[in-house]
């Protein structure tokens, strides 16, 4: 039985089916932060048609929340970065993702891994929107511009995430 994550945002709510046997430490790490509130009353800080939205990361007021030390890189899965799919963020490190994570709202084969390289890491994919694609999709639609550290593409008005429960 899969473990799914209910999103209620400010725009309505949104599910994830997380797939722990493709990425079991990535899963594991991700329903931690979910377990803990981690999310809660954080923001999709960054919003880009035709690529993702990102979040989990800061706060409503741009102040960048506490982590836990980094997981590692599961991309090597075989699952691919397609739309409707969840993948954690990171840095250029293959193996710095913490609690950001983004939903890929168009197929985005260029962050797939390829090698176990610096540039063919690529971003491990955990999970599934399985209901509520439409929300993300009204997410990534939101106007954006520069917001606290961000110098583009953060939503104007923010898109909070009110709750995060495993159910």
């Amino acid at each position: 039985m899969s473990t799914v994550v209910v999103f209620e945002t400010n725009h309505g709510s949104f599910e994830i089916t997380l797939d722990p046997k493709s990425a079991p430490e990535t899963v594991a790490n991700f329903l931690r932060y979910v377990d803990e509130g981690h999310y809660e009353g954080t923001i999709f800080h960054r919003v880009i048609p035709n690529f993702m939205v990102q979040g989990g990361g800061y706060e409503a007021s741009y102040e960048k929340k506490p982590t836990h030390e980094p997981v590692k890189n599961e991309a090597d899965n075989g699952r691919k970065n397609t739309r409707g799919t969840v993948a954690m963020a990171r840095t250029s490190e293959p193996h710095s993702a913490t609690a950001q994570f983004f939903v890929n709202v168009a197929d985005n084969a260029f962050l797939d891994h390829t090698s176990k390289t610096g540039a063919g890491w690529g971003y491990a994919v955990f999970g599934d929107v399985t209901a509520g694609m439409d929300v993300v999709d009204r997410i990534v639609s939101q106007k954006t511009g520069a917001q606290g550290p961000f110098s583009k593409d953060a939503p104007l008005e923010p898109v909070v995430i009110r709750s995060a429960r495993a159910r």
